[in-house]
């Protein structure tokens, strides 16, 4: 009866398995230190608990940021974030990767600030060859500012997934193949800042940053990384099909996976490229294989 038992539940276990997928694996909270230094304003980073969270502080003279230490061809990219809570109106906070040339490639999360009792607006974008304009929007389902939720990219040869506490947003999958290019041999760096965008952040511009709220504070903690550390220059990943973000598992979103993209997309996306006709009269190639149109 016991042996029964447990073939019951390891079959039920692998049935769940394929049913829900294979959701990337928890990022494991690390110091500041261990993987980030900053690159600017120094004091307006503020570390608490033993550098194992920071603060980043905007003012009306400075913003700032950091950087990670090293460079990364593929890999799994994750940052728990509390948001400027109350009226963030015009401030920018922003978690990116981005290559180190002109024609760079980056991978982008902005967080647009609002006036108390707005939803904040999550923007994100991609970068190939120099070139981006593929911005969506959406409108997150919980206010970021009450607590810390995990933002995370997923990054190997085949997609570029981007994730809300382990519910995929966004999808670019890899389609050299039909013309469009894909980040695949330039190494990122991974960058996060908190600064002044109230020129475009806050509905076109029309609201400006109050500066009688500031200090405004971003929260940060989580900062562990899972990715092929590489130089600059190097043109591929030693460690390609080696690591758990390169398995068959990751190269393509599963059927529950593409089922809550669908939920997001129909629940919470205010803007996408891939349906707005006046910029693209044709829709870019990669939508359709994206599953965005």
């Amino acid at each position: 009866m016991g042996r029964l038992s447990s073939t019951i539940c390891l079959t039920f276990l692998v049935m769940a398995t394929i049913a829900f997928g294979v959701p990337p694996k928890k990022s494991i909270n690390v110091p500041f230190g261990r993987n980030y230094f900053p690159t600017w304003a120094f004091d307006h980073i503020k570390y608490l608990n033993g550098g194992s969270e920071v603060h980043l502080v905007l003012d009306k003279y400075t913003g700032t940021g950091f950087q990670s230490k090293g460079s990364y061809l593929f890999g799994h990219f994750s940052m728990h974030i509390k948001m400027v809570a109350g009226d963030s109106a015009g401030t920018v906070t922003a978690f990116y990767l981005s290559s180190q040339n002109s024609e760079h490639d980056e991978i982008d999360f902005e967080f647009l600030g609002n006036r108390t009792g707005q939803p904040y607006i999550l923007q994100t974008n991609v970068f190939t060859g120099g070139t981006g304009n593929r911005e969506q929007r959406i409108n997150l389902w919980f206010d970021p500012s009450k607590d810390y939720h995990s933002y995370s990219v997923l990054w190997n040869m085949y997609q570029i997934v981007f994730f809300v506490d382990d519910v995929p947003i966004r999808v670019f999958k890899n389609s050299k193949d039909i013309g469009v290019k894909f980040p695949f041999n330039q190494p990122m760096k991974i960058y996060s800042s908190l600064w002044n965008a109230d020129d475009w952040a806050t509905r076109g511009g029309l609201e400006k940053t109050n500066w009688e709220k500031a200090p405004f504070v971003a929260s940060y903690r989580g900062f562990h990384v899972d990715g092929c550390e590489a130089s600059v220059n190097a043109k591929f990943c030693e460690t390609q099909g080696k690591r758990w973000w390169d398995q068959k598992e990751f190269q393509d979103l599963d059927a529950n996976h593409y089922k809550r993209l669908k939920w997001v997309r129909k629940r919470y996306t205010i803007y996408n490229y891939c349906t707005d006709r006046v910029r693209f009269p044709v829709p870019p190639p990669e939508c359709r294989r994206d599953r965005d149109i």
